[in-house]
């Protein structure tokens, strides 16, 4: 029989977000000394901004739905997520003394639908706990159990019993998350998913008579559709907004993943869009068959349908005049309007991002393969998923499975 030694050991996590936070949290629970780094002043900088608008820190779907909003990468994250889902991540919530609320699209938010409270409630119990922050210090150097950081243009070096990166992919990089670690984990061997844009707006070629009076339009009440590799056709509504060189908004985002690897396999990628979502097609044509002698094309569709401004303007920039002559033509054109798109937008513009340390790269509690000890967690791992909670559920996930890690990392170097 093997005895255990119970020694504290050091533990630096990189990178304050929700995924490093939640690392810190449960090494120190453990009974290990935790030191947090981060290249800026104060902690959770992008999870604050994402409060903004109201706090989306969840969904409350049921979870055979909820773990395949991961894509193909949800698997890999079933692991994580299935110890830490929705249900545990609200509970953890209220452990801080905030309540939540389910909103009518399923999404969970605090009660008071803000970042900062919960924030603030949870750097303070860290901070009770005994974690200690050191803000301004910037990764360049990862060797081994030592990181070398850059604060206030000296290098400072650290060493430590066990490492853990969270340092976020590439979007928003002002707020801290610039993807420069890259080059830190590649030159250790780490191998590497390109970054890319994640729930993101795309470029697309717009006529100058939509460019000038349309820019900034948004377009509502609308479903896209995208058909997948396999034949399967996947549908959503929502909104999202016509800009001068393409869309972006919610909708658009539901189907970056698609669009965007559409573009990366052909140079270009299509999407239908049903200006009537709620009317079948036989209802939009009885509607059409009312017709008026004398009547403009625009104020038919106007009167018949409610169809003017963007929606009429992108009717004509995608279908000839020919289509609208009988009620059936113009009805399936009001239900399948074709719009493509070329590029994505920057990263720096992306909600979040793909890419980053690959599956392949971590074991099954995320340490990298190339660099024992040290264990990856939250964005910077090669995963993806859609607005409504997914990204910031990933997170908290995986800096509680590096935590795991990490224990029983140190736990086992300390067995005798």
């Amino acid at each position: 029989m093997r005895e255990v030694v119970q020694t504290q050991k050091t533990v630096i996590v990189v990178g304050a977000g929700p995924a490093g936070l939640m690392a810190a949290e449960g090494i120190c629970a453990a009974g290990h000394q935790v030191h947090v780094y981060d290249a800026k002043p104060s902690a959770c900088r992008k999870f604050l901004l994402a409060g903004v608008g109201g706090m989306n820190i969840t969904h409350s779907e049921a979870y055979p739905e909820f773990i395949q909003r991961y894509y193909d990468k949800a698997n890999w994250l079933d692991s994580a997520i299935s110890q830490f889902d929705a249900d545990a991540l609200c509970d953890w919530i209220h452990g801080l003394g905030i309540d939540t609320f389910v909103g009518t699209s399923g999404r969970v938010f605090p009660k008071d639908m803000k970042a900062a409270p919960l924030l603030r409630h949870w750097l303070t119990r860290l901070r009770e706990s005994g974690v200690v922050f050191h803000m301004r210090h910037k990764m360049t150097a990862l060797e081994n159990n030592r990181v070398t950081f850059d604060h206030n243009g000296e290098d400072v070096v650290v060493q430590a019993d066990a490492i853990v990166l969270a340092m976020g992919g590439a979007s928003w990089p002002k707020l801290g998350s610039d993807g420069a670690w890259q080059s830190t984990l590649h030159n250790n061997g780490v191998v590497l998913a390109p970054l890319q844009s994640a729930n993101c707006g795309f470029y697309s070629e717009w006529s100058e008579h939509l460019q000038t009076k349309f820019a900034g339009s948004p377009l509502k009440d609308v479903a896209f559709s995208f058909t997948l590799n396999d034949g399967h056709v996947v549908t959503k509504k929502g909104e999202c907004i016509v800009t001068k060189d393409g869309m972006e908004g919610s909708l658009v985002y539901a189907f970056s993943k698609y669009l965007r690897d559409g573009i990366n396999d052909s140079g270009q990628s299509s999407l239908l869009m049903d200006f009537l979502p709620l009317q079948s097609e036989e209802q939009v044509i009885k509607k059409l068959r009312n017709t008026k002698p004398k009547e403009s094309f625009g104020k038919y569709l106007k009167r018949t349908l409610g169809i003017s401004g963007v929606k009429a303007a992108l009717l004509h920039e995608f279908f000839p005049k020919e289509a609208f002559h009988t009620p059936e033509t113009l009805a399936r054109c009001l239900k399948a309007v074709p719009v493509s798109f070329y590029k994505t937008k920057s990263i720096d513009e992306a909600i979040s991002s793909a890419g980053g340390v690959c599956e392949s790269s971590v074991d099954s509690v995320l340490m990298l393969n190339a660099v024992p000890g040290v264990f990856c967690a939250g964005e910077m791992l090669d995963w993806e998923a859609p607005t409504g909670g997914y990204l910031l559920t990933a997170c908290f996930a995986t800096g509680r499975l590096a935590a795991k890690g990490v224990c029983d990392f140190l736990a086992d170097r300390g067995a005798t």
